[in-house]
Parts: structure tokens; sequence; C-alpha cells
């Protein structure tokens, strides 16, 4: 049994990322990992308008038990969850921004998201590029297997952003805080950026364990 004010939360924060722009239409999808399963948002919904009572319940094998079908992209979220014991959320969406840096071809593949702010280092971390896959192709998971213990965050190829996180409102300040990097990457591109240096990064990690 799922908690109601989960579930509302889960619809409450859909609207609010809906409503300022950081996904449209049916777009992006978030999940929670419960003490006996997983919450996730119906296949085909918009964040905007969920209702919270008829969000996907899933068993603890991944199995939908109650509610709407699930979102297509379990595959994705499944893969950070098997590989992060720590992650309880996981959030994926189709900002504009980030989903711009997953388009370009000249970004670093290893760390698309260059370290100019202390907060990506402190929310986000090091961001690589996943190559592309169909959405909802079951194909996404062993490419995020191979990252997912590593960084908690990665750019899908021509998608879009996906961050795991300790809790739903942390996952959600952290995709916030990517799509927002992300918009000062690229607005300064072809600038004289002052990136954060090894030193600065290292005390960050220390001080706030991001890796």
């Amino acid at each position: 049994m799922t908690d109601p004010k989960l579930h509302d939360a889960i619809a409450r924060w859909g609207k609010s990322l809906f409503e300022r722009g950081f996904t449209a239409g049916s777009s992006g999808n978030i999940s929670v990992r419960t003490d006996d399963g997983y919450v996730a948002t119906p296949t085909n919904s918009c964040l905007g308008f969920l209702d919270p009572g008829r969000l996907s319940i899933l068993d603890g094998e991944g199995r939908h038990v109650a509610g709407d079908a699930p979102t297509k992209e379990l595959p994705l979220h499944f893969a950070f969850y098997r590989n992060r014991p720590e992650a309880r959320a996981v959030v994926h969406l189709h900002s504009t921004y980030a989903t711009a840096l997953s388009c370009l071809a000249d970004v670093d593949p290893a760390d698309a998201v260059p370290p100019i702010t202390p907060y990506v280092v402190m929310r986000v971390g090091t961001v690589p590029v996943v190559a592309y896959t169909r959405p909802g192709s079951p194909e996404v998971a062993p490419l995020i297997d191979a990252v997912a213990p590593r960084h908690a965050a990665v750019l899908l190829e021509n998608h879009g952003p996906v961050v795991s996180a300790s809790s739903l409102d942390a996952a959600v300040y952290a995709i916030e805080e990517l799509e927002e990097t992300a918009k000062l990457v690229l607005l300064t591109r072809g600038m004289a950026v002052r990136l954060l240096d090894a030193e600065k990064i290292a005390d960050l990690k220390q001080n706030f364990g991001k890796k």
C-alpha cells in the first residue's frame, strides 16, 4: 500500500515542472521507490495534469499491480535503481537547454555539463551522455548500467536529462539545477569561461559528497 501523500507529492511536483516549462505535452516521467515497490507516472500522461489516484503502482519486481499503465521509460528508471541503492526517485524530462546539450555533437560524452558553478557539482555531479536508443527501449538498460554506479545523472543522446537522487525533492532540485546549468553553458558557448578547477571540485565533493 503506497502513501497518498507520496502520490500527492508526485502530482504536485509534476504540475510545478510542467507549469514552469521544464517539460511539455505528455513528455517526462517520474518514479519513486517505496519500501515494497515503486510508484510511477502513467504512460502518455501530462505531468501538469496528473491524478494522484491514477498513478501507476508496481511491486518490488517491477510488475504493474494497480493504477494506470506505467511510463514506457521504466527500463531507464529501473537501471538507476538497480545500480544506485541509495536512489529513491528518478526524474526524466525533455527540458529545453539540457535536451539541446544532448543534441550537440561536440559535447564531451564523459562530462557534458562543465563545472561552471558549485551547485552543479554539489547537486548533480558529472553528467555523461548515453548513446541514443528508441524511447522506452530496453536497450537503454545496459547503457545506464555502465555509468549509473558512478553517476547520478545522464543526458540521453538527442533525448534529454535523467536524474536519480535519495528523495523525490532532491531529484527535482537536481534536474532543475542541471537544466539551469545547461542554459548557462549554452549562453556562454564560445566565450572564455572560467571553470571550477580540480581543487575547488575536490573541496565540494569532500564537503557535499557528490559523485
